[in-house]
Order: C-alpha cells, then sequence, then structure tokens
C-alpha cells in the first residue's frame, strides 16, 4: 500500500491530533518521572510509555500488524535489535513489542522537553562515546538492565535511514550479548519509512509492521560469535524487508 498524504489528513494532524498528543506526551512524561522516583520503577519506567506509544498509533489512524514467534519467553532477558527507519520506530516497538525493556539511545536525546527527562527517570540507557570512560560506563548500565527478564533494545545502525534502505550495523549491541551470553532477537521494522521519514514534514497514512524473528542463541564466545550474532540478525531482518529496501545502503551520518 502506497503512503498517502490529502489535505484532510495533514489538517487532522494540525488541528486535532498535534494538540491531543502534546498532551498526551507532557502528561507521560509526568507521570513517568513521579511514579519512578515514588514509586516501582520497573513498572512505570514502561507502562506509561507503552500506552503513550499506543495513543500515538491510533490517534494518527496507523493501523499496526505484529508477528511474533512463539520461542520468545517472558521472563527471558534478550538483547533486541531493529532495523532504524524513521521516527516511528519508537511508537511500534515500545507500544508493540509486548516485553518490558530499556532502550538504548543516543545521549543527546537527554536534551529533549519532557521526552529527555522520563527517558532518564526510566533509566534507559544513554549512549557517549565521547571518550573510553564514558563507553565503559554506558556497557556497566547495559550489564546492570539485562538482569531478570528485562531486556534491552538497540537500533544498531545507530541512525535512522535515509532511503529505507539499512546501513551497517555496529557491533555493541552483539557485544553486550556475547559478554553476558544473552539471545539476540531480530526485528524487521516495516511502514515507519513510509509513514515519517527523516526528511518528511508530516506524518502519512501507511500501515506498519513488526516483524519479531527467532531467537538467536550465542555459539561460544569472543570475536567469531559477535561475528555470527551480528550477520545473522543483519540477514533475518533483511529478509523480512520488502524487496524495494533489500541491500546495505550506507548513511552518511553512520
Amino acid at each position: 500500500m502506497s503512503k498517502v498524504l490529502t489535505p484532510l489528513y495533514i489538517l487532522y494532524q494540525i488541528c486535532i491530533a498535534a494538540p491531543i498528543l502534546l498532551v498526551c506526551t507532557i502528561i507521560t512524561a509526568l507521570v513517568t518521572v513521579i511514579g519512578c522516583k515514588l514509586g516501582d520503577g520497573h513498572f512505570w519506567g514502561y507502562y506509561p510509555g507503552r500506552i503513550w506509544s499506543k495513543i500515538f498509533c491510533f490517534v494518527l489512524l496507523i493501523p499496526i500488524k505484529v508477528e511474533c514467534p512463539t520461542e520468545i519467553k517472558k521472563k527471558t532477558s534478550y538483547v533486541f535489535v531493529a532495523n532504524h527507519q524513521g521516527y516511528f520506530d519508537i511508537f511500534l516497538v515500545y507500544g508493540f513489542l509486548g516485553r518490558n525493556f530499556k532502550w538504548m539511545m543516543k545521549k543527546g536525546l537527554r536534551k529533549w522537553p519532557f521526552i529527555g527527562a522520563a527517558c532518564e527517570a526510566a533509566g534507559h540507557i544513554f549512549v557517549d562515546r565521547s571518550g573510553p570512560s564514558k563507553v565503559r560506563a554506558t556497557i556497566t548500565q547495559a550489564y546492570k538492565v539485562l538482569q531478570g527478564g528485562t531486556s534491552l533494545v538497540v537500533f544498531p545502525e545507530g541512525s535512522r535511514t535515509f532511503t529505507g534502505h539499512m546501513g551497517f550495523f555496529r557491533r555493541g549491541a552483539f557485544s553486550l550479548a556475547d559478554e553476558l551470553q544473552l539471545p539476540v532477537v531480530p526485528m524487521t521494522i516495516n511502514g515507519s519509512f513510509n509513514v515519517l521519514s527523516r526528511t518528511s514534514k508530516y506524518v502519512h497514512h501507511h500501515p506498519m509492521e513488526l516483524i519479531i524473528h527467532k531467537p538467536i542463541y550465542p555459539k561460544g564466545k569472543g570475536s567469531e560469535n559477535i561475528d555470527y550474532l551480528m550477520e545473522s540478525s543483519y540477514k533475518a531482518i533483511e529478509d523480512g524487508l520488502p524487496d524495494v529496501y533489500k541491500g546495505e545502503v550506507e548513511n552518511p551520518d553512520q
């Protein structure tokens, strides 16, 4: 299905959806921050964001489809990795993955009004590559997160695509999985690029799909295992993409 952008849908976004979603974002951020300070951070750091993401998709009339294998166990920690098509990847994964997890995200998001404070309170991991000590601190925090059934979600490309194609994968997420001997779960995101790419100004009406592939378990430990996890994940994610978006295209800001 092609993406749809009509004057009526633009008017709906500006006059109806935008005010509703702005209020929802502020309320969600406040609930997350206060809830994490006063109550169970495991609960308040996840469920408000999950509801907020579903509201975003519902208000903007975006159809959602999810495919998930039965091999995904509820009380097991996983490293989920996905292609990064656009802004709406966040809402698709947060709202419809159905697992309590923490994001690994760029440190620049900490500066976003309301959202940055909520992400910090929720315990999401801000990736800081400004120096070796900062990188080590990021890895240490990730180790602590991946305990007791809590999972981690990472976009290994590190930035959103300009073309709909995947760029190359960074090794960080797979090194974590190797160090802790955790399974990696590839996820293919379809449709987010058509809904709102990094060069779009308005949301387009287009369905989104989240394909959760079977877990990939470690085979040994070390560099060869990291390569195996990374290459197997890339192939699984790419196989789930439409033919028009298959094939690696390097992003200029990777």
